[in-house]
């Protein structure tokens, strides 16, 4: 959802006077604020100031607001590249009191206005010209909240406001905004960051759910992922995402040409297939990334500090860049003396060792970050910087008192993840290197930079500890080097062994992540090698599982959950608030034809033969005593329950034998569709002349024969249990001695 220029006008306009709101009072009046610093990770003049508030959370209501903050944080924080760039971003959360709960016209024009700080509201705050799902505010309102934060500016910080509300929506422009507490919030708040940062287009082929978007007709967009250009073209001409072209989407499928866009649903093409700026729930894909990047990096410098540079400087120093610290790489820094390279990546140079020749000397330090998250020349030039010096031999550097000490280093509230660099940042005496003494579960570590890499260490699964000492002065993390586990739990199949199962309808999946550590853990799954999906549980309510259907589930004029009938791999993980992965796992389901509509059902007892001659006859968990035949051209659908006596079909239409239980042999001949799953059959199985049958997850106590079927038999992964001899087709389907029927879906695995 993005803001168009007249509804932040109509906004601007309509802004309720407000004066500036104090500190928070004992007595917690509507629109008393606390400003709560949650992540600080260097001075805001030299950070990019992610500024959280929420509206319509009354006092009582506070805890809500936290918590709906932490939510969106740490599923922020597992998306890239929020998560390498973490320490690049100083977060506060501002506690503002409403007097009243909830935001205006939610869900609908006819729900109440409510007077709150900010005035957020759906439909651009209860405009009948704009859609439901936008959520705006007074944009005049949140600044002067957000100038509480000392040392934040308009340049420097971006604010995300949470309405106190369940419903879907959000926003971005200037400002972003999203619901609180809806089951997908945490997923729109990056999605509208994605506009207010990082100025990224919607890629929806529509503006009104439900309304096809048209053609589009207009000039190339300026959007970086949106173009009119063909592949080759693209190539040719070198614009916009070609040189990504071809590689495997962090999104799901290549990234290539995929049309639709700008709420145009033909005309204008984007990157890839869904995006988070098309697809909730889907991570940013490389060309979306590499526009957050550049613009997260932007807020802040390369290079924070660095010995000073408006002056020569002697032969007898220490020069030094202080330069920014992801978490998951550190930048680069190299040294030129008069133009030739030196060798070694550190932060500091030692003039004193280079035993210089008399006269003046150029040194430069380069800073820069190698990322692989950028291809574009231009935006890796961006996130490189230098310093330059001149050294001159004749200067004697007076002695400036600065002792080796440390003044800054990773924030140590909170763990560390396993593979993170972890930083320090010192006092910089010019007569000095500073060494830090890094010592990692009492033991030294080899090495004595400022910036320690844990991927490097191989750590077990923890816990540990680190320590980095300098001048007296000792900082301790803790380390959360074990990763989160899953639970995965799925609806009854009809049959199912090991991580394999077998289906004929819709399914529910439900993943729980868990960790041995506090803190929010976000969950993800994947199907068939496509872009992982955060699991937020089901779109209407986070307690409900996640769906999967043939045709999906339509919500809003979207479909959520589409699979198409046949075999897929499902793979699940999690993500701690450490930002450790889990080991991805997997399960297979297939999904194979549903039963015929029935136009008769049998319940209950049936005593004596049934015969089925034309039509689709349901046994549905019935006890017939007696044999059961089905003429050429019937149907026969036999849902759990029992037939005492041999079941006999030739050139049925369909047979279905799901679940149930059979006293007798069962032949089947000549059949256009034949299904048995998750059976118990105690007589001899005869299949012969059918077209792809299907024998799964069945207990066969007799003998097992299939013969001319087309083609043979499939077990789709789940074995047949049988005590008999196979013979034909089914020689192989009747090896399966060790395997079982459905026992229990539910695993947990690390």
């Amino acid at each position: 959802m993005r803001i168009f220029a007249a509804l932040v006008l109509a906004a601007a306009m309509s802004s309720v006077p407000l004066s500036a709101p104090p500190a928070r009072a004992s007595a917690a009046e509507p629109g008393s604020a606390t400003v709560v610093p949650v992540q600080v990770t260097g001075p805001p003049a030299k950070r990019f100031n992610l500024i959280l508030m929420g509206d319509g959370y009354t006092e009582a209501e506070q805890a809500g607001f936290r918590a709906d903050a932490d939510r969106h944080l740490n599923v922020m924080w597992s998306i890239e590249p929020f998560k390498s760039y973490r320490t690049y971003i100083n977060v506060y959360r501002i506690d503002i009191v409403s007097g009243e709960s909830g935001i205006s016209c939610d869900p609908g024009l006819d729900s109440p206005r409510r007077t709150t700080p900010l005035s957020m509201g759906f439909w651009g705050r209860c405009n009948p010209a704009s859609v439901q799902r936008l959520i705006t505010m007074d944009n005049a309102a949140a600044t002067r909240y957000a100038n509480l934060v000392a040392g934040t500016t308009s340049g420097n910080r971006q604010i995300l406001a949470l309405g106190n509300s369940g419903t879907y929506g959000g926003a971005g422009g200037t400002y972003a905004t999203a619901s609180g507490s809806n089951s997908m919030s945490a997923l729109i708040s990056p999605h509208e960051l994605g506009h207010s940062l990082g100025g990224l287009q919607d890629e929806y082929d529509y503006y009104q759910r439900g309304v096809p978007g048209g053609a589009y007709t207009g000039p190339e967009p300026s959007s970086e992922h949106h173009t009119l250009l063909t592949e080759q073209q693209l190539r040719d001409q070198q614009k916009k995402w070609w040189r990504w072209l071809g590689e495997p989407s962090e999104s799901g499928g290549p990234i290539g040409r995929y049309e639709g866009g700008l709420y145009y649903t033909t005309g204008v093409w984007r990157p890839s297939a869904h995006s988070m700026m098309k697809t909730l729930g889907y991570y940013f894909d490389q060309v979306s990334r590499e526009v957050m990047t550049q613009r997260i990096t932007a807020k802040t410098m390369v290079i924070q500090d660095s010995a000073p540079v408006d002056a020569p400087v002697g032969a007898d120093r220490v020069l030094w860049v202080e330069p920014m610290r992801p978490v998951s790489h550190p930048l680069t820094t190299t040294w030129t003396l008069d133009g030739r390279e030196l060798p070694g990546d550190r932060d500091a140079f030692d003039l004193r060792t280079m035993d210089l020749s008399p006269g003046t000397h150029t040194v430069t330090a380069t800073v820069a970050d190698p990322t692989e998250f950028v291809r574009e020349p231009a935006i890796r030039q961006a996130m490189t910087r230098s310093r330059t010096w001149t050294v001159d031999t004749a200067l004697t550097t007076p002695p400036d008192g600065v002792e080796p000490a440390i003044v800054s280093a990773t924030p140590a509230d909170r763990p560390l993840g396993r593979d993170d660099v972890v930083y320090v940042e010192t006092t910089h005496p010019a007569a000095a290197v500073p060494e830090i003494t890094w010592t990692l579960d009492g033991e030294r570590v080899k090495g004595s930079a400022a910036d320690l890499d844990l991927g490097g260490l191989d750590l077990g699964p923890g816990p540990h500890t680190l320590t980095a000492s300098l001048g007296g002065r000792t900082i301790t993390w803790s380390i959360d080097a074990r990763p989160p586990a899953t639970a995965y739990e799925l609806s009854e199949p009809l049959a199912g062994s090991g991580d394999t199962y077998v289906y004929n309808g819709p399914f529910s999946m439900r993943l729980t992540g868990t960790d041995d550590r506090d803190g929010h853990v976000v969950s993800e799954s994947r199907v068939d090698g496509d872009g992982w999906f955060n699991y937020f549980g089901w779109p209407t309510s986070s307690q409900l599982p996640w769906t999967f259907s043939e045709q999906g589930t339509v919500i809003d004029s979207l479909v959520y959950g589409r699979l198409p009938r046949g075999r897929h791999t499902i793979e699940y993980r999690s993500i701690d608030a450490a930002g450790n992965y889990g080991k991805a796992r997997s399960f297979t389901v297939t999904t194979i034809a549903p039963p015929p509509a029935c136009t008769r059902t049998i319940t209950g007892a049936h005593r004596g033969a049934l015969a089925v001659a034309g039509g689709v006859t349901c046994l549905d968990h019935a006890q017939v005593t007696g044999p059961v035949t089905v003429k050429a051209g019937a149907s026969l659908v036999v849902t759990g329950g029992r037939i005492t006596g041999a079941l006999a079909a030739a050139k049925p239409a369909a047979v279905h034998l799901l679940g149930a239980r059979v006293q007798g042999a069962v032949t089947v001949t000549g059949a256009t569709e034949l299904i048995v799953v998750g059976a118990d059959v105690r007589g001899v199985v005869l299949l012969t002349g059918n077209t792809a049958p299907i024998l799964s997850g069945t207990t066969v106590k007799g003998a097992l024969a299939c013969a001319g079927n087309t083609p043979a038999p499939a077990d789709l992964g789940v074995p047949n249990k049988t005590a008999g001899a196979g013979a034909g087709q089914c020689a192989k389907l009747a090896q399966g001695a060790e395997g079982g029927a459905y026992e229990a879906v539910q695993h947990v695995v690390q």
